[in-house]
């Protein structure tokens, strides 16, 4: 297979969750101009529909958007059922969609810490065991966890306030590796990625005026010096889905701008 053709994902499906906006979106147009079907879905999914038609109308694909709290079985049943409803497979999943909390550590409520665990890891859990299965019966697929850098670090109390957030993203970096190996016998490949600081909208009041102390001191601990943008996550989402990365299995792939390395 010729290099450039390993990376083609035209006529493959791939679901996104939180791929409405963020880094979501910025993985869910690299995987359409790939060639890949999108399946889209996040708790807004007036984001999902309005992300889905941009990139059909760009790219020529197809897309579904549905609306889906990962903290609820009852949505991630009906997300799986109708993205096998709509294309009749699931080669990718992207599981991207996440939440935080801030607040002082000794101070940090339950009910928070609860309430992320659902999403960030149980949520994860409960749509990879199900998508695993098709895939299985499907012959093999493509899993990529979406971590943090602050899921193998500790963070400054001040900054970060979200000792929840860390520890979510710890269990996603642990599950991404043992699935790996126990999913690796129905050729399913399960890889982890670690952003830095992105330019999304979450991350939008940084860069307006009047900020710029908070934005230095964000690029001061960035080696590169500078935020990453759509470009800098597009490609390797595409690698890890496509038969480019077909012996790689397991990995946590920071890309973080030289953060980690430090």
């Amino acid at each position: 297979m010729k290099v450039m053709d390993m990376f083609n994902l035209k006529g493959k499906v791939a679901l996104v969750t939180g791929g409405g906006r963020g880094i979501g979106e910025f993985m869910a147009e690299g995987l359409a101009e790939a060639g890949a079907n999108l399946v889209i879905a996040s708790r807004k999914v007036e984001n999902c529909e309005e992300t889905g038609k941009k990139l059909a109308a760009a790219n020529g694909i197809r897309y579904l958007a549905v609306k889906c709290d990962l903290g609820k079985k009852e949505d991630i049943d009906n997300l799986v059922d109708a993205a096998m409803k709509e294309f009749g497979r699931i080669d990718i999943l992207v599981n991207n969609s996440g939440v935080t909390w801030g607040a002082p550590t000794l101070e940090f409520p339950l009910d928070a810490w609860d309430k992320i665990f659902n999403v960030n890891v149980r949520g994860v859990w409960i749509l990879t065991q199900k998508v695993a299965n098709i895939m299985k019966a499907q012959g093999g697929g493509k899993i990529i966890n979406v971590s943090s850098i602050f899921g193998s670090r500790g963070s400054n109390e001040l900054a970060h306030p979200a000792v929840a957030y860390n520890s979510s993203k710890a269990a996603i970096e642990v599950l991404t590796k043992n699935l790996a190996i126990k999913l690796a016998g129905h050729k399913i490949h399960v890889n982890c990625v670690a952003p830095g600081f992105f330019h999304t909208d979450m991350m939008g009041y940084v860069f307006k005026p009047g900020m710029e102390n908070m934005l230095n001191a964000m690029l001061n601990v960035i080696p590169l010096h500078k935020a990453g943008e759509a470009e800098d996550i597009k490609g390797l989402v595409v690698f890890l889905s496509s038969a480019a990365s077909d012996f790689m299995t397991g990995a946590v792939i920071p890309i973080d701008g030289g953060m980690s390395a430090q």
